[in-house]
């Protein structure tokens, strides 16, 4: 699967602190759950790619 294969799966996504001074990014569908804990720092960097997809995402439409 690549990034532009698309699927037919619905997913739920949390972003908040946790109480260990960690950004956690929590996903759930179909039953399973997958928690993923970030330093601050690492949270930065995926917000600035994130940020910097949705603005070549813009360009491309």
């Amino acid at each position: 699967m690549s990034i532009n294969s698309e699927r037919d799966i619905e997913a739920n996504l949390q972003i908040g602190p946790t109480d260990q001074g960690m950004v956690r990014l929590f996903i759930e569908s179909q039953g399973i759950e997958v928690p993923m804990d970030f330093d601050p720092d690492e949270a930065d960097e995926i917000a600035e790619e994130i940020r910097a997809a949705a603005q070549l995402a813009r360009a491309r439409s």
